[in-house]
C-alpha cells in the first residue's frame, strides 16, 4: 500500500478526537520563499513525512515556496526540526511558536498546491521581489516607532486589526491582502520620504508588501521580523515594553491569541467591549463576527434571531428551507462593526 497523501476521516470525527487528546501539542507557523521545480511532488513527500509525525494544520505549497500553520505533538518537536533540516531551504528555519496555545488549533492535515503561498495579486515579474524592507527586531521596532514621524501600517485585513493592533498604527480597511497593497500605497502617497514600518501576523505578507512599497517609490521601508508572533515572544523574553494592544487574530480553531489585556473592539451585536471572534452557529450562515458571552448565550452562538431560530429547526426542515433563505453569511464572509447591530 502506498503512503497516505490525504486525510480520509470525517472532519467532525477528527475534531472530536482532538478534543479528547491528552498529550500536549505545540502550535507554530513558518514560511520560506524558494524556487520549487515540482510543487506537487514536494507536496506529496511533505504530507507523507508530516503525517508520520502527527502533524495537523494548513500548508500552502507553490513554485515560490511554502507557507505553513500547524500543530504537532510536543514530544515530536525535535524530530520535526530534524526533518525540516533535511530540506535545504527549510534548514534552520525560524518557527513562530504560538503565544497562547491549548493544542486544539487544528484537527487535520491539509497541504494544498497553489499558484502562490499568499494571494497577493501581484505580477512578480514587474518588480524585484527580493528587494525587501529592512527587518526589525522587537527592540528595533520599539525604538523606530518611538519617533512620532514614523508611520506604522497594519498589513492585515480589517477583521484581524479590529481586535488587536500596534499603538498609533494605520489600519487600512482592507478586506483582502490583494486589495490592501495598492490601497496602502495610495493612502501614504505623500509620505514616500518618511520611515514606513509594516507588520502582519507572522511576517510573510510583509515580505512582498515591503518590496512592493519600494517599487512604488517609498524610500525607507521596514518590516517587523517574524510579525506579531515573534514580536510578542521577543518582548516578553527581553522584558521590553509591549506596544501591541489586544489580540492577535489567527487562522485556526482558536481564532485569536491574547497579546495584551487591552480589549480594543466591541461586540457586533450589542456594542459592549469584546474581542472574541466566532462563526455563526447556523451552518447556512457561518459569518465570522465578534460576540460577547452575553450575546452568545442570548443568540445561541448565532449572529441574529433569524439564524438562531433556523438552527433550532429539525435537520430536514433546515435542508428544505436552506434553498430559499438568505442569511448574513450568504452576503458577507466577515462582519464589520455596525453590520449586526440592526439585525437582532
Amino acid at each position: 500500500m502506498g503512503k497516505l497523501l490525504h486525510n480520509r476521516v470525517n472532519r467532525d470525527e477528527l475534531r472530536h478526537l482532538v478534543q479528547l487528546e491528552t498529550k500536549p501539542r505545540t502550535t507554530l507557523s513558518f514560511y520560506a520563499y524558494t524556487r520549487l521545480a515540482d510543487p506537487h511532488a514536494f507536496r506529496d513527500a511533505f504530507y507523507a513525512s508530516l503525517h508520520e509525525l502527527g502533524v495537523f494544520g494548513r500548508i500552502y505549497v507553490a513554485s515560490e515556496g511554502v507557507n505553513a500553520q500547524i500543530s504537532l505533538p510536543t514530544e515530536h518537536m525535535e524530530a520535526f526540526r530534524q526533518y525540516l533540516d533535511t530540506i535545504p531551504f527549510l534548514r534552520n528555519i525560524r518557527l513562530n511558536i504560538a503565544v497562547e496555545d491549548d493544542g486544539k488549533s487544528f484537527f487535520t492535515l491539509a497541504i494544498k498546491v497553489r499558484e502562490k503561498i499568499v494571494a497577493d495579486g501581484l505580477d512578480d515579474a514587474q518588480f524585484d521581489v527580493t528587494d525587501r524592507g529592512v527587518h526589525l527586531s522587537a527592540s528595533a521596532f520599539n525604538q523606530l516607532t518611538d519617533d512620532p514621524d514614523t508611520i506604522v501600517v497594519d498589513m492585515r485585513n480589517y477583521y484581524e486589526s479590529e481586535v488587536g493592533h500596534f499603538e498609533k498604527a494605520i489600519l487600512p480597511p482592507m478586506e483582502t491582502f490583494r486589495d490592501g497593497l495598492p490601497m496602502v500605497a495610495e493612502m501614504l502617497s505623500d509620505a514616500k520620504e518618511k520611515h514606513v514600518v509594516m507588520y502582519c501576523t507572522g511576517g510573510i505578507r510583509c515580505e512582498k508588501a515591503s518590496a512592493y512599497m519600494k517599487y512604488r517609490g517609498y524610500k525607507n521601508v521596514y518590516q517587523l521580523d517574524g510579525g506579531i508572533i515573534e514580536y510578542a515572544r521577543q518582548a516578553e523574553k527581553m522584558g521590553i515594553p509591549n506596544k501591541f494592544l489586544g489580540k492577535n487574530f489567527v487562522f485556526d480553531e482558536r481564532l485569536g491569541e491574547r497579546i495584551s489585556d487591552d480589549v480594543v473592539s466591541t461586540c457586533h451585536q450589542c456594542g459592549k467591549p469584546s474581542d472574541d471572534h466566532t462563526n455563526c452557529a447556523n451552518d447556512a450562515c457561518h459569518i465570522l463576527f465578534i460576540q460577547c458571552p452575553e450575546c452568545k448565550e442570548k443568540y445561541h452562538g448565532c449572529c441574529t434571531v433569524e439564524c438562531s431560530d433556523f438552527s433550532a429547526l429539525s435537520r430536514e426542515e433546515r435542508r428544505i428551507q436552506r434553498r430559499q433563505r438568505v442569511f448574513n453569511g450568504s452576503k458577507y464572509s466577515k462582519a464589520k462593526p455596525g453590520l449586526l447591530l440592526n439585525e437582532k
